[in-house]
């Protein structure tokens, strides 16, 4: 078996996909980004807990393109459209909520417009749960930049408190039931909870005794222009960041979108380099960013790059209109860059396949 992909590298390939997903309302474009991710995940997941979170970002998918189908046909869209579906019984509303229907005709070209625009937000979804099965969270955290140590022990410790703290709750309600005693209502709650709190806090006090044995929080000295000039790049780096993806998302901002986006990841790169100085840590065993990790990234990337060019030379293939209503094709080169992001499911190595072993016992 080969060495573990880089959970970054991961990362950089499905939020690339979900970018490239944001260039496009075609249906069969956005579902050919599915697959793509579907079949990454499928050949190339590991056998953990945590990998299994892929089908709860797909039913959000579907929750998500239920519900903005639901809002068209209660609410109304702005969409004109000829081809009446059916007609539910309107709602009069007071003159200060113009703009707002309650019922009305529901037509194909505005259920049609509130799918495309769904489906960008559920193929976005889909791409970040994607990161979520094949990028191991621990292994993640443990590769942040110094900056960024101690918030990864926080969450680490946050994402461990919620299920030991549930874990309590049933022991502890188990045990009452056991003895006859309540375990429902406010009676039972106020004494299951006063137990669950005591355990907690001494999960806490124990948790802090070891880090601090272990030297957590300890910082090395840095003069005071570096600690200033780290705060103002990492702060105008995640404002640039903000505003390139803003510009990236509208079609007014797509001049200045890109620039901005790459200047405030410089930015707060730089900033994040630099605030790791003050951080004094070891890594043990530390995943290394090899080849494949960047054949990876490098995959993601070249579909976001196509897209973004396919969006500026043939936007009517990446947005089919809806007014009037036609059948949505497929363009064939942006499909075949789509394609391109199936290259982790050949180039990486395959999950480890657990064996169950049969003990047979022997007579005595």
């Amino acid at each position: 078996m080969g060495t573990p992909l880089h959970p970054g590298a991961w990362w950089l390939w499905a939020l690339a996909l979900g970018t490239a997903a944001t260039r496009t309302t075609n249906p069969l474009l956005l579902a050919l980004l599915i697959a793509v991710s579907a079949y990454v995940v499928v050949s190339r997941r590991p056998h953990a807990p945590w990998s299994r979170s892929y089908g709860a970002f797909v039913k959000l998918a579907l929750a998500v393109l239920v519900i903005r189908l639901l809002f068209t046909t209660v609410l109304g869209s702005p969409i004109p459209g000829t081809h009446t579906l059916l007609t539910l019984p309107e709602v009069p509303l007071p003159d200060w909520a113009q703009g707002i229907r309650l019922g009305g005709r529901v037509t194909a070209e505005g259920l049609a417009f509130a799918l495309y625009d769904a489906m960008k937000l559920a193929t976005l979804l889909i791409c970040v749960g994607a990161a979520n099965a094949l990028a191991n969270p621990s292994r993640l955290l443990k590769s942040l930049p110094g900056a960024l140590y101690e918030t990864g022990v926080a969450v680490v410790v946050a994402l461990t408190f919620a299920p030991n703290l549930i874990a309590d709750v049933q022991r502890l309600r188990a045990a009452r039931r056991l003895r006859g005693r309540p375990d429902r209502g406010v009676r039972g709650l106020l004494q299951v909870g006063l137990p669950v709190l005591e355990g907690a806090l001494e999960r806490s006090v124990a948790l802090a005794a070891a880090m601090d044995a272990r030297g957590y929080g300890r910082t090395a000295q840095v003069p005071a222009p570096v600690r200033r000039t780290t705060a103002a790049l990492t702060l105008g780096g995640l404002l640039g960041v903000c505003a390139g993806t803003y510009g990236l998302l509208t079609a007014a901002g797509g001049t200045y979108g890109i620039p901005v986006l790459l200047a405030g990841v410089a930015a707060a790169l730089a900033g994040l380099w630099l605030g790791g100085r003050r951080t004094v840590r070891t890594r043990y065993r530390p995943d290394r960013w090899d080849a494949r990790a960047w054949l990876v990234t490098a995959s993601g990337a070249t579909v976001a790059a196509l897209l973004f060019l396919a969006a500026a030379r043939d936007p009517a293939a990446l947005h089919p209109g809806v007014v009037p209503l036609v059948a949505p094709s497929l363009p064939l080169w942006p499909a075949a860059a789509v394609l391109v992001g199936l290259l982790p499911a050949f180039i990486t190595p395959a999950p480890e396949t657990t064996t169950v072993q049969t003990f047979v016992k022997e007579p005595s």
